[in-house]
């Protein structure tokens, strides 16, 4: 076992004995006869005292030796061992977010008793919300690109750097002969096709890397923008020289934080590559300098690209933050089997700090005012490849309004299933700064809810279920006024 945890679970216990016999450092230092800076180094886990020491301690606490020296923590400290035995401390990069491991020891070491309650309550959380490794990991992810507003100005220059590097034509629509071209004669690739599909058990995958023979095995159903997409961030893990990667498309398992982090990475510059900065902001201003919304031209300038509707509405999460500005956004992904009532959230980003819209996972029912839910309806009732629509969602209960611009698709590889993208732009001054069409008079505006549960619209068509969430709320309130009545009767 790492030596640091060995000094640190000692440190825990002593000053656990210490404060339960109501003993000051400097009580103990009297006692023992050692230093008080030295044994607030040994509570701090920064140093391991002599087995001479060891037994001072133990005579002078009255605690067994053998208790002493054990690893083994009580039910107050043992979430604290299980969290500094793990390898999270280690896998995530706490650096990434300004953090030293040391500092997170300090408050450990200084509130055992609170950092015990704090870690226990979390991990019931995740428990009670079947919380894995892997969503713990995605959501780190999540949380550092929105404490970066999901922009990333060195993997934007080193698109650029590429791109000059291999005279790719950022001007121009990138094709997926041009990249692979590179991608065979520069960093030695073999690309294989039809070898995924002999396999069912791979009908998910779309690609799977064989880094030893660096054999590229592709999905044949696959489409040009997923083709791009693919190759591109293959450029990525090579021209950013990221070895320690993850090797599927979608991944599959990972084992380390490192690889999610770094499969950010390379998706990131795929995005910037396909989708460059300077070109997708010249046509959006195009569309924002308007009074009046040009559906057609929001969806022209999509298929511009060579990218999907999720690639180009993940894009904007970044171009729209850094370039104009619009730093209170969200970005969706629905999944839908036609002929069901049921929709699945899969993929959910806030750079704004508002609550809504969100997932769940109570299996409440999302509100079906959403244009994003909209969409996924209309493209399963109809033979259209795209479904597009534009709506101001007026969220009553927070007191929010977005724009909420959201795209619709068939899943290729699955029969009767689809997946709707949305981006939704909180409407304040700024957005109405930048963006000249709110007031446009042919945009749908509703008013709309999280969850039915949760929901006070009246009167609602379209409810799946009442709003029990909220009935509960008003009983309890109803309560505590009645409460608060009789003690004012009975108070004197």
């Amino acid at each position: 076992m790492e030596q640091d945890y060995i000094k640190l679970i000692f440190g825990l216990k002593l000053k656990q004995i210490r404060t339960d016999k109501n003993l000051s450092l400097f009580g103990l230092s009297k006692l023992s006869g050692l230093s008080k800076s030295y044994l607030n180094e040994i509570e701090k886990g920064k140093k391991y005292p002599k087995p001479d020491k060891i037994a001072i301690l133990s005579e002078k606490l009255d605690v067994p030796y053998d208790q002493m020296v054990s690893l083994k923590l009580d039910k107050n400290l043992a979430p604290i061992g299980e969290l500094l035995q793990s390898k999270i401390l280690k896998e995530i990069p706490l650096e990434l977010f300004g953090i030293k491991e040391s500092n997170l020891i300090d408050i450990i070491a200084n509130a055992p008793a609170k950092v015990n309650a704090f870690i226990s309550t979390i991990i019931e959380i995740a428990q009670h919300y079947s919380f894995s490794r892997e969503s713990f990991f995605l959501a780190s992810v999540r949380s550092y690109q929105e404490a970066n507003n999901n922009y990333f100005d060195d993997l934007e220059q080193q698109v650029l750097k590429f791109s000059k590097a291999y005279q790719v034509d950022l001007s121009k629509p990138i094709t997926s002969k041009e990249i692979e071209d590179i991608l065979v004669e520069e960093y030695g690739y073999s690309i294989k096709e039809n070898e995924l599909d002999k396999h069912e058990a791979l009908e998910n995958l779309r690609s799977v890397f064989v880094p030893k023979t660096k054999t590229l095995l592709l999905a044949s159903g696959i489409d040009e923008a997923q083709r791009v997409f693919i190759y591109a961030k293959e450029i990525a893990y090579n021209f950013l020289e990221i070895t320690d990667r993850l090797y599927t498309f979608p991944w599959i398992k990972f084992e380390v934080f490192e690889q999610v982090l770094n499969n950010f990475y390379a998706s990131y510059f795929a995005g910037a590559l396909i989708i460059p900065k300077q070109k997708l902001t010249l046509k959006l201003e195009t569309v924002f300098e308007k009074e009046v919304f040009n559906k057609a031209q929001f969806v022209a300038i999509l298929e511009s690209f060579n990218a999907s509707p999720e690639s180009f509405y993940q894009r904007l999460t970044n171009i729209l933050p850094k370039a104009f500005n619009l730093q209170n956004l969200f970005f969706l992904r629905f999944t839908h089997k036609a002929g069901s009532e049921r929709f699945y959230l899969k993929k959910e980003l806030h750079l704004s700090h508002q609550h809504s819209p969100h997932a769940n996972e109570t299996n409440e029912h999302y509100c079906r005012r959403w244009v994003s839910l909209k969409v996924l309806k209309d493209i399963s009732k109809s033979k259209k490849t795209h479904e597009f629509d534009v709506q101001i969602s007026n969220y009553d209960s927070d007191n929010t309004k977005y724009l909420v611009l959201s795209s619709a698709t068939k899943d290729p590889f699955k029969d009767n299933q689809y997946r709707s993208i949305s981006v939704g732009l909180l409407i304040n001054k700024q957005l109405e700064r930048k963006i000249k069409f709110l007031k446009d008079k042919n945009i749908t505006v509703k008013n709309v809810g999280v969850t039915c549960e949760r929901c006070a619209i009246k009167d609602c068509s379209i409810r799946q279920a009442p709003a029990v969430v909220l009935e509960k709320a008003a009983k309890n309130k109803k309560t505590e006024k009645i409460v608060e009545a009789l003690n004012t009767k009975f108070e004197f």
